[in-house]
C-alpha cells in the first residue's frame, strides 16, 4: 500500500436532499449507501486508513442544490450544507476538505456563497452537480450562458476551481436512449451531458475573457481527451460562428484539471497524460459510488507512469491547486 494519496471528488450528503438520490440503488443497497454519505467519521475515514488515503476533499451528492427549483430554497440549502461540511472539516482538518455547494439557481448569490466558503469558512473552491433546473424542472441552466459570467468573474478572482460533476438528465431531454434505461446514468450520459457542458464553456469564450478560470472534470475527462483532436478539426473545417481565440486542445491543456474518479483504465489515464500532461491529473474515487478498495489498489499498481508523475497525480497536484498543506511521504 501507498499512503500520503489525496482524493478529490469524494461525496456526502445531508438529510435535506439526500433522498432525491434512492433511485440510484434502490432497496437495501441504497440503505447502505445513504450511510455512507451521512456518516463521513463512521464509514468514510477507517476506509482511508485502510487503503493510503491521506485526505479527502468532500462535495455534496449529486444532484444536489442543483435540483432545487425555488431560488430561495436553494440558497438556503446550500449554506446548510456548506456550514455542515465545514464543521466536520474543522473537526478532522488533517483528514477533510471540501467544495463548496452552489445555489446556481441565482448566480449573484452563487458567487456571494462560494465567497463566504472560501474567505470564511476554509472550503478549497465550488462543485456543481451538473446544469441547474429552476422553476421548473425542464429549465435547464448551463454555466456558459450570459447570466453567470459575473459569477466565473468572481471565481477567478478567488483564484479557486470550481468542479463540474456529472447529474441526471430528465427523461424527455433523452429521447435516444429511450428503452435503454442503462445508459441514462453513469454509464453513459453522465459523461454525455458533462463532457458537452465542458465543451460549451469553451466555445462561449468565458476563457478569453478570465484565462485564469480553473475547471475539474472527473472520470478521467468524461472524454473528452479522447475526442479534442476531433472537435478541434472539425471546428476548424465548419466553425459555424465559433469565435474563440484559442482551440479546444489549449482551454483543456490551460484551464481544466481531470481526476481518475471512477475510470480506473490504465490506457485511458495514458491517454490523459499524452494529451494534458501529468500536471493536469488528480487521484479521485468517487466514494460511496465507487469501491475505494478497487480505485486505490489499482492506482497504487499502475506501473505505466514514472515516480514523479505518481506522486503529482496522487497528491502534490493537489496541494497546488487547492493550496492544501504537503502531505506525507509516499511509501511502499
Amino acid at each position: 500500500m501507498r499512503v500520503g494519496k489525496i482524493a478529490i471528488e469524494e461525496h456526502f450528503g445531508i438529510p435535506e436532499t439526500v433522498e432525491k438520490e434512492s433511485n440510484y440503488l434502490p432497496g437495501d443497497g441504497w440503505q447502505e449507501l445513504k450511510q455512507s454519505l451521512l456518516d463521513l467519521e463512521g464509514k468514510l475515514l477507517p476506509l482511508m486508513d485502510q487503503h493510503g488515503i491521506e485526505k479527502s476533499v468532500m462535495s455534496l451528492t449529486s444532484g444536489g442544490i442543483q435540483t432545487v427549483l425555488r431560488k430561495q430554497e436553494a440558497i438556503e440549502t446550500a449554506r446548510r450544507a456548506n456550514d455542515y461540511i465545514a464543521n466536520l472539516v474543522a473537526k478532522r482538518p488533517d483528514r477533510l476538505q471540501s467544495f463548496a455547494a452552489l445555489p446556481m439557481q441565482d448566480p449573484e448569490a452563487a458567487a456571494e456563497e462560494l465567497t463566504r466558503a472560501v474567505r470564511q469558512l476554509g472550503l478549497v473552491g465550488g462543485l456543481v452537480n451538473g446544469f441547474t433546473q429552476l422553476e421548473t424542472a425542464d429549465n435547464l441552466l448551463y454555466y456558459d450562458m450570459p447570466q453567470f459570467w459575473p459569477f466565473w468573474e468572481v471565481v477567478e478572482k478567488l483564484d479557486v476551481p470550481v468542479y463540474i460533476h456529472p447529474r441526471y438528465i430528465p427523461r424527455e431531454r433523452v429521447s435516444d436512449i429511450q428503452g435503454h434505461p442503462w445508459f441514462s446514468g453513469s454509464a453513459w450520459m453522465f459523461g454525455v451531458n458533462t463532457a458537452t457542458h465542458a465543451l460549451r464553456l469553451m466555445a462561449s469564450g468565458v476563457f478569453d475573457k478570465y484565462p485564469k478560470l480553473t475547471v475539474i472534470l472527473g472520470h478521467l475527462g468524461e472524454t473528452i481527451p479522447n475526442t479534442i483532436w476531433r472537435v478541434d478539426h472539425r471546428v476548424k473545417m465548419m466553425p459555424r460562428g465559433i469565435t474563440i481565440k484559442k482551440t479546444f486542445s489549449e482551454y483543456l491543456r490551460n484551464n481544466f484539471y481531470v481526476t481518475t474518479s471512477g475510470n480506473f483504465c490504465t490506457t485511458t489515464l495514458l491517454n490523459v497524460l499524452m494529451t494534458m500532461g501529468a500536471d493536469r491529473v488528480l487521484f479521485a474515487v468517487d466514494y460511496p459510488y465507487e469501491i475505494i478498495a478497487e480505485a486505490a489498489e489499482w492506482f497504487d499498481r499502475v506501473d505505466a507512469i514514472s515516480e514523479s508523475d505518481w506522486e503529482k497525480i496522487a497528491r502534490t497536484n493537489a496541494e497546488r491547486l487547492l493550496k492544501l498543506g504537503k502531505s506525507k511521504a509516499a511509501a511502499v
